[in-house]
This record gives structure tokens, C-alpha cells and sequence, in this order.
């Protein structure tokens, strides 16, 4: 097995002795202020923030699988409001990329998944019988435009958000960069 664990701890104790931390010096409030919704896929890592000219400070970025908003008392939701009235955001982007893991997303197949690495049916079971409905939480979206436009209106119509932030949505192309607006958050 991988040990990565090692790797990162051997590697922290030279950067932290080296003072390499130094560059990274920013405050908790985002210098742009704004906040953003991504996904958690690998190449969007350093891609994303080079290809919106964001350097380090500059935005809260949460990121999750496919940007999606399911549950407006969610955790994603709480930090875009943290950010918002805690951390002096004052706009919201939510940022979908091409051929995203979450499109076309199924349950059952993830399910089997599950079942294949471990996870005992009776467990399963015993959570849909406490009303957890796995169906609908372990689902994508058909394409990437809908889940931002569904993240984009969770977002916008919360009972908590400000009427006055903007919400934008994007998709970034996760080879080039390029981004295609989706919602532009100011019309509204």
C-alpha cells in the first residue's frame, strides 16, 4: 500500500523548517471577496484558480463532488453563508467542468460499489429504514449545465442568503480553462 501519510509528513517537517510557508501569508478574509463552489476533481486543483486569476487569498473555495448544492441546510450551504456573513464574501460562483464523475452519477451502480468493497446490505438496509434515501443522495446530474443551474438556484433562493448577492454560475474546461458563463449573478 501507497504511504502517502509518510511522504506528507516528511515533506511538512522540510517545509515548515524551510520557512516555505512564508509566500503563502494571506488573512482569512478573500482578498476578491468572493466565494466559489467547484468540484473536487484533480484537475482543477491549480487550474482553476490560474484560469480565474486567483492567487492565494483571494477567494473561499469549497469544493465538493460535481459543485452541487443538494440540500439548502446542507454543509455546503452553511460555509457559502459562513463566508458571506462571517469572512466578508460578497459574491458567490458556482464552478461546473466538462466531463465531470458526477454526470450520469447512479445510485444503484454506486451502491454496488459499496456492496463490492465491504459494506454489508444490512447496512444499507438499516439506513434507508431510518429515512436516509440513498437514491437520491448518491445521484449526479444528467449534464453539468443543469447542476450549476440547480446549485445556482438553491443557492440564490435561500431564506438566508442576502437579495442582494450575486450568485454566478461557470463551467470550466478542465483541459484548457476556458470558461463558458452560465448565469451572470448581476442580472439578477
Amino acid at each position: 500500500m501507497n504511504r502517502n501519510l509518510d511522504n506528507i509528513l516528511a515533506h511538512n517537517e522540510h517545509f515548515v523548517v524551510n520557512k516555505e510557508y512564508e509566500k503563502y501569508a494571506t488573512s482569512k478574509f478573500p482578498e476578491k471577496k468572493m466565494v466559489i463552489l467547484t468540484c473536487m476533481d484533480t484537475r482543477l486543483t491549480e487550474l482553476l484558480p490560474k484560469a480565474m486569476n486567483l492567487k492565494n487569498g483571494d477567494a473561499k473555495i469549497i469544493k465538493n463532488a460535481g459543485a452541487i448544492v443538494l440540500q439548502p441546510f446542507g454543509n455546503i450551504m452553511r460555509s457559502i453563508l459562513v463566508a458571506l456573513y462571517a469572512l466578508k464574501a460578497e459574491e458567490v460562483v458556482v464552478v461546473g467542468h466538462h466531463d465531470c464523475g458526477m454526470t450520469g452519477l447512479n445510485s444503484e451502480t454506486m451502491l454496488q460499489k459499496m456492496y463490492d468493497r465491504g459494506i454489508a446490505e444490512d447496512t444499507v438496509t438499516t439506513l434507508k429504514h431510518a429515512g436516509i434515501h440513498l437514491n437520491r443522495w448518491l445521484i449526479g446530474f444528467d449534464n453539468v449545465r443543469d447542476g450549476v443551474v440547480n446549485s445556482v438556484e438553491i443557492i440564490r433562493n435561500h431564506p438566508l442568503l442576502p437579495k442582494n448577492v450575486p450568485v454566478h454560475g461557470l463551467i470550466i474546461d478542465p483541459h484548457t480553462g476556458a470558461l463558458d458563463l452560465v448565469i451572470n449573478g448581476y442580472e439578477y
